[in-house]
């Protein structure tokens, strides 16, 4: 019986620019509504949001509700198996903090937001940045 490791699984669900932050906005601060993921998200259009959230709700992350109301309501909460991405989440948005503070420690101030990789000869991004809320 061949084992295969299922690493590449759990990385093409969070695969993206916008999914882990908005797990990480879901888990910080519980059932939220679409307006409010996207005010928390400011740089993620409308479409893209939708995207992600249906991707994240097929595979079982996100639960999303609807309420037959005028205007229409549709809140957005972590599901209870989602709950189990929690600390891998944690652990990596902490990995991510380090690693910031190590590449300041090695090319200079945050201020500097760009740096020029030395194999690929171009400026790379520090990257996002994602801070705990609660």
């Amino acid at each position: 019986m061949t084992v295969y490791c299922k690493f590449g699984t759990a990385l093409d669900i969070l695969t993206g620019k916008w999914k882990s932050l908005i797990l990480l906005r879901l888990l910080s601060n519980g059932t939220m509504r679409f307006s409010e993921l996207q005010k928390a998200i400011p740089d993620i259009s409308k479409k893209m949001l939708t995207q992600q959230l249906k991707e994240l709700e097929y595979h079982d992350i996100v639960h999303r509700e609807a309420f037959a109301q005028i205007p229409p309501k549709v809140e957005y909460s972590i599901t209870e198996y989602g709950q189990l991405m929690k600390p891998v989440l944690q652990t990596m948005s902490d990995w991510g903090a380090g690693h910031v503070q190590h590449m300041e420690k090695l090319y200079g101030e945050e201020d500097e937001k760009e740096h020029t990789h030395p194999n690929l000869g171009k400026s790379i991004p520090w990257g996002d940045r994602v801070t705990r809320e609660s």
